[in-house]
């Protein structure tokens, strides 16, 4: 049998609120011909999935999605936004190019969807509640409610009864459509069909008033839910912000200011102090200091010259630089930074799958109870029918799980967006949950404990010679090596202002050092056992070789055949928060252990100065097997440099990538920390246990409410007004908790 070719089609879906939403698009779809593995993200508003080609037409999803009153583009256009809501004070992100959203292929007079809601109307992204269709909806149900009010009040009961049921019919009117649309495509347990029984069971049973006035509350709900929505949406959406819209161009010897999306690699920009980068690239010309904040999270500007590389949003603070492009716009950090946030969602954690699981049966659940206790009181005891199909009604409005489903994904999509904003990222919900719960860290050593550059630290002089001399002698006889040892040798000799001296025949001693003749005698850079061979260190030098050596120091000695002239010491020295991150991991109840492949005397030399354990000598294959030993006792944190860490960070169940977004950083591992800070790993956890943490407090409110409110409604204490306010209050009170986790700060230890 054949296999079935298959095509992953994307698109943009607006209007998306809460988790019942994003449930629907996928029933709705994942039923069609032809369709798999969909996908839907809400906070990045993405339904993508794969299609068989010659089964369902794309355009037949999109009028599906339409159906259930949601704009929908394909991907690369801009959807239609009808329930996009955002606060007064923010700072709305135009389209680009400065587009309005209607989609790119609908003229002015075809914005109207099919369910006869305008999708492309000023209520788009940027624009306040009041003038999006679910507050206009807000607007009309409170002006009807207040209408029917008032004329009851003038004019008696009965004309302010029929007030009030055709302020309950005029509001029901679009719920019920969307209702009646996904009991369409098979979906009849929906908090749009819950409502519209709700109301037109409440108006059988005479209770119009109260009916009126749950639809208003309902309506003010989900305004409330989308304002919350679009608050946690635009964490994502500010990053996208960092990247200015123009860049200066240098061409034929001119500037020219030109979209900063039309870049390409190897184009020259100019930067002038105050503006931000337009893209991702090399300084070719210039120095000074790099705000790299709105990027990393580093609180202070870097210094940067010729030769570092710059991130697109970093804000240039001191003097104009130029500037070689090197990626693309769709591929400079800012973009892999929100792909990858945005991708995260996809990767629910199992809390969260557990608790979609649950709603689907929770749901039939609930109603099959509500139908109970409308039932069985009158039918079985002689109860009064009204009274029971009131509370059956109450109660199938408080059983809608939309604040049960909504409260692991709006944590997971704070946590995640405010762990970008500080240069940290992990790749969904799963990895948070198994930071969380993390019991080991494991530590590569070079690049990550330490700078991964080799500095000189000591430099010990023989009888008479001056430390200017030994310098230009070493330097002269390393000049043009490109060996780590000969490259910190000659930056000191820089450092300290001294020059090299042109060698002569300058040549490698394979496994002991270097050898030429400066200044028209022989000067050797070698290993101490080998300068020993030729008289090249005296008795006081030999003391002072081990002394350095069990610091964990390599050192090279500097003679003339039979002259020694001194020692020159060299480390990779740590970094300067390695020991606080340490104490931090340390203080969060969680072991540290080093695995390098360095040799034990500078492991444990490094070690004993972070006050944790080590092992050295490891080959990529014994960080991996020590990575699984760890893993017998629980969850291990492996942190790495992204590189030739590459088989334990993926065997470890976190691998956490050092470096300041390199292509490998951000995708290889599960996580990864841009700021190059150690600390950011004890900041990594703390985010994690902090989300987890809210998640609880989001369960537990929405059941607690849930399950307080079914009660009192199964006794009749409280009433359908209550009973809608229970729902839509607590989805919008676990989406308020949630968005705490877009102040939090996991950087600061506590």
């Amino acid at each position: 049998m054949a296999v079935q070719t298959t095509t992953r089609r994307e698109w943009t879906v607006t209007g998306m609120d809460c988790g019942s939403c994003t449930a629907k698009v996928t029933r709705a779809v994942e039923q069609l011909p032809g369709v798999s593995d969909v996908k839907v993200a809400l906070m990045a508003e993405r339904l993508s999935l794969e299609l068989v080609p010659g089964t369902t037409e794309p355009e037949t999803i999109e009028h599906i999605i339409r159906k259930l009153g949601f704009g929908i583009a394909a991907k690369g256009r801009e959807a239609p936004r009808k329930k996009t809501f955002v606060l007064p004070d923010a700072t709305p992100i135009a389209p680009a190019g400065g587009e309005t959203d209607k989609p790119l292929d609908c003229p002015d007079d075809s914005r109207r969807e099919p369910d006869g809601h305008l999708h492309g109307d000023p209520s788009s992204s940027g624009n306040p509640w009041h003038r999006t269709d679910k507050g206009r909806l807000v607007l009309l149900t409170g002006a009807l409610l207040a209408t029917a009010w008032a004329i009851k009040f003038l004019t008696g009961t009965g004309a302010g009864n029929g007030a009030f049921i055709a302020a309950c019919l005029i509001g029901t009117a679009p719920i019920a459509k969307r209702a009646f649309a996904a009991l369409r495509i098979g979906q009849p347990f929906t908090i749009e069909g819950l409502m519209t029984i709700a109301a037109i069971g409440a108006l059988i049973i005479g209770a119009a008033e109260e009916a009126a006035l749950v639809v208003f509350l309902f309506a003010v709900g989900e305004v409330l839910e989308g304002v919350a929505t679009g608050k946690a949406r635009q964490g994502i959406r500010a990053l996208a912000d960092l990247v200015p819209k123009t860049a200066v161009l240098e061409a034929a010897g001119q500037t020219v200011v030109v979209p900063a999306d039309t870049l390409e690699i190897g184009q020259i920009v100019l930067v002038r102090p105050g503006d931000r980068i337009p893209a991702d690239g090399t300084i070719i010309e210039g120095t000074g200091g790099i705000d790299e904040s709105p990027v990393t999270g580093e609180s202070l500007p870097l210094a940067r010259t010729v030769g570092d590389e710059v991130f697109a949003g970093s804000i240039n603070t001191e003097a104009a630089l130029r500037i070689r492009v090197t990626h693309t716009p769709s591929d400079n950090t800012i973009a892999r930074i929100i792909r990858l946030v945005e991708e995260a969602e996809e990767a629910r954690a199992p809390t969260e799958r557990f608790i979609e699981r649950f709603s689907r049966i929770y749901m039939p659940a609930i109603v099959a109870l509500s139908a109970l206790v409308i039932l069985v009181p009158p039918l079985g005891f002689g109860q009064d029918w009204s009274i029971w199909i009131y509370r059956g009604l109450a109660l199938l409005l408080i059983g809608c799980p939309c604040a049960l489903v909504i409260s692991v994904p709006a944590a997971i999509a704070s946590a995640l967006s405010s762990g970008a904003r500080r240069g940290l990222l992990m790749k969904g919900g799963a990895v948070l949950e198994l930071a969380a719960s993390a019991k080991d860290v494991a530590f590569d050593k070079t690049g990550t404990l330490t700078r991964g550059k080799l500095e000189v630290t000591d430099i010990l002089l023989s009888g008479t010679t001056q430390e200017a001399e030994l310098l230009a002698v070493a330097a002269s006889v390393e000049t043009g090596s490109g060996h780590p040892l000969a490259r910190a040798i000659v930056r000191r000799a820089k450092a300290n202002g001294v020059a090299a001296i042109s060698p002569r025949e300058a040549s490698v001693l394979p496994g002991k050092g270097a050898v030429a003749i400066v200044n028209d005698a022989k000067a050797f850079v070698t290993s101490p056992s080998y300068a020993e061979e030729l008289a090249g260190m005296d008795m006081t030098m030999k003391g002072q070789v081990a002394s350095l050596q069990e610091q964990g120091k390599t050192v090279v000695a500097v003679f003339r055949i039979g002259q020694p002239l001194g020692l020159i010491a060299m480390r990779d020295e740590l970094r300067s928060d390695a020991p606080e991150a340490i104490r931090q991991l340390q203080a969060l109840g969680l072991s540290t252990v080093m695995l390098t492949g360095d040799n034990p005397r500078t492991a444990k030399a490094i070690a004993a100065g972070l006050n944790m354990e080590y092992q050295a000598g490891m080959l990529p294959g014994d960080k991996l097997a020590a990575i699984r030993n760890l893993q017998a006792s629980g969850s291990v944190m492996m942190i790495g440099d992204g590189i030739n860490d590459a088989p334990a960070l993926k065997a470890a169940t976190i691998g956490v990538a050092m470096g300041s977004g390199t292509d490998v950083a951000l995708e290889t591992a599960d996580a990864a920390i841009l700021r190059d800070k150690v600390t950011d790993a004890a900041a990594m956890i703390r985010l994690a246990r902090a989300t987890m943490g809210n998640i609880r407090q989001n369960v537990a409110l929405a059941l607690g409410l849930k399950a307080v409110f079914l009660v009192t409604s199964v006794l009749g204490m409280t009433g359908l007004w209550i009973a809608i306010l229970a729902d839509t209050g607590a989805t919008v009170l676990v989406t308020m908790n949630a968005l705490r986790l877009l102040t939090f700060d996991p950087t600061k230890a506590r």
